[in-house]
C-alpha cells in the first residue's frame, strides 16, 4: 500500500479515557467553588491502593480548605476529601497487606471526594464485616482525633472531669462516647441550643456557647475541669485556661471559630489570634497547668507517624466491633450536592457526621419557571421592529 493510500485509510478511533466523578475545589470561596466535575480514572503506583468509594466522610478542615485559610493549604483545582471507606479494586505494585475486594477505610491528603481514589497503603485500614461503609468514613477524623486527646495527650483517668465543645460535631460525639467508657468521667460541654434536646444526655452538663459557660461551670465544680479540649480558639483559648484546675491541661485542635461567611476572613482570622493570650511557662509552671496542641493530619502526613496512627485506629475499630462506640450519622449526600451539605456544616445545624455518597442521586433541582416578556423585554422587541421598518 502506497503512502498516499495510507493516508486516506480512517485509523481506528482511540478509546476515550474512563472518568470517574469527584469533588473539586475550583477556587478559595464559598460553597459554590466546590463543584461535581469527571477527571481522568487514576492507577494505582507503586505501594498504593486503588478504592472504589463508597462513602466519604466531611469535617471542618473541610470548610477550612475551601475558604483558604489552612497554613499550607492546597493549590486550586484541587480535589477535595481526606476520609473515605470502601472496597479495595486494584493495587499497585509490591503493594501488600491487601486483597481486590477488601473492605477499606481510607485517610488520604485531598482526593478523597471520588468515586476511585488512589492512597498509599501506609494509610489504608481494613473494615470489620459489622461496620457500614458511612460509618467506616465517619471514624478517621473524628474518632482518631477523640481517642488520641483523651487518652494519648491528657490521659483521662477515672474520677476526671472534661469539658469540650461541640457536642454535637462528629469529634464531640466521638469524645463524649469514649468518655462513657470510663467510670466516674463528669462531662461538661456545649452546643447551640437548638441542638440541646437531641445531645443532653451525652454529658452532664450542657450549656450554650453564647452564655457565660466559665461562670457556669464553676458553680457546679469550683475548681473547674481536669481536661479542656478547644476547636474554636480565640476568646475561648483564655477560657479554657483559666477553667484548669491544678495539673489541668488545656488541648488546642482546631479553629473553627474562623469559618464565619463564605469568604476568607482576615479580621475573623485575626481576632482568632489576636484575643488568645500570651501564656508565659513560668506562669504555667507557677499555676501547675499543661497546653497542648494536636493536628491529626500534620501529625499523619507531615510528621510520618502512620504505624502511631495505625496502633490508634487498629484500637478504635476494635471499640466499634465490641459494639462500644457507634458513629452518630447526621445526613448523606450526593456529590452534587456538596455545597448544601457544606452549607450545613457551616450553619452548625448538623448532629453527628455528614457523609457524601456518590452512589446518590442528587436532589431534584427546582423547576425554573418559564420566562414570560416583562417590560423591558417588550420595550427591546418594539424597538427592534421599529428598525427593521
Amino acid at each position: 500500500m502506497s503512502t498516499e493510500e495510507k493516508k486516506d485509510t480512517p485509523e481506528a478511533a482511540a478509546p476515550a479515557p474512563k472518568e470517574v466523578k469527584c469533588i473539586v475545589l475550583t477556587g478559595f470561596g464559598g460553597p459554590k467553588m466546590v463543584r461535581c466535575q469527571r477527571k481522568p480514572e487514576p492507577s494505582p503506583m507503586e505501594g498504593e491502593v486503588l478504592i472504589r468509594v463508597k462513602a466519604c466522610g466531611m469535617s471542618f478542615q473541610d470548610l477550612m480548605v475551601r475558604q483558604g485559610v489552612l497554613e499550607h493549604g492546597p493549590k486550586t483545582p484541587v480535589v477535595m476529601g481526606f476520609e473515605c471507606a470502601g472496597e479495595v479494586e486494584a493495587l499497585g505494585e509490591n503493594t501488600s497487606g491487601f486483597n481486590v475486594g477488601d473492605r477499606v477505610i481510607g485517610f488520604c491528603d485531598y482526593k478523597g471526594w471520588s468515586e476511585l481514589v488512589t492512597i498509599p497503603s501506609q494509610f489504608v485500614y481494613k473494615m470489620p464485616e459489622n461496620m457500614s461503609y458511612q460509618d467506616g468514613a465517619a471514624l478517621p477524623m473524628s474518632y482518631l482525633t477523640a481517642y488520641i486527646l483523651l487518652f494519648d495527650i491528657a490521659n483521662l483517668r477515672q474520677g476526671q472531669s472534661v469539658f469540650t465543645h461541640s457536642v454535637g460535631g462528629g469529634v464531640g460525639i466521638a469524645v463524649t462516647q469514649l468518655c462513657h467508657m470510663m467510670e466516674d468521667v463528669k462531662l461538661f460541654g456545649t452546643a447551640s441550643y437548638q441542638k440541646h434536646e437531641a445531645v443532653k444526655s451525652n454529658v452532664d452538663h450542657l450549656f450554650d456557647h453564647v452564655v457565660d459557660y466559665p461562670q457556669e461551670v464553676r458553680k457546679l465544680s469550683p475548681e473547674g475541669v481536669d481536661i479542656f479540649l478547644d476547636c474554636l480558639c480565640g476568646e475561648d483559648a483564655n477560657k479554657g485556661i483559666s477553667l484548669l484546675k491544678p495539673m489541668g491541661k488545656y488541648i488546642l485542635y482546631g479553629s473553627s471559630s474562623i469559618v464565619t461567611g463564605e469568604t476568607k476572613s482576615f479580621f475573623s482570622f485575626a481576632k482568632s489570634w489576636w484575643q488568645v493570650d500570651k501564656i508565659s511557662p513560668i506562669k504555667l509552671y507557677d499555676e501547675n497547668k499543661t497546653i497542648a496542641g494536636f493536628q491529626l493530619r500534620h501529625l499523619l502526613h507531615k510528621q510520618g507517624q502512620h504505624q502511631y496512627v495505625r496502633e490508634i485506629m487498629n484500637k478504635i475499630i476494635k471499640l466499634y466491633s465490641d459494639g462500644k462506640i457507634r458513629p452518630v450519622i447526621d445526613s448523606a449526600w450526593a456529590f452534587e450536592d456538596v455545597g448544601e451539605a457544606m452549607q450545613k456544616m457551616q450553619d452548625r445545624k448538623n448532629i453527628g457526621k455528614i457523609i457524601l455518597d456518590p452512589t446518590l442521586e442528587p436532589k431534584p433541582k427546582p423547576v425554573t419557571p418559564a420566562r414570560t416578556h416583562t417590560t423591558s423585554q417588550c420595550s427591546e422587541d418594539k424597538e427592534n421592529a421599529e428598525e427593521q421598518q
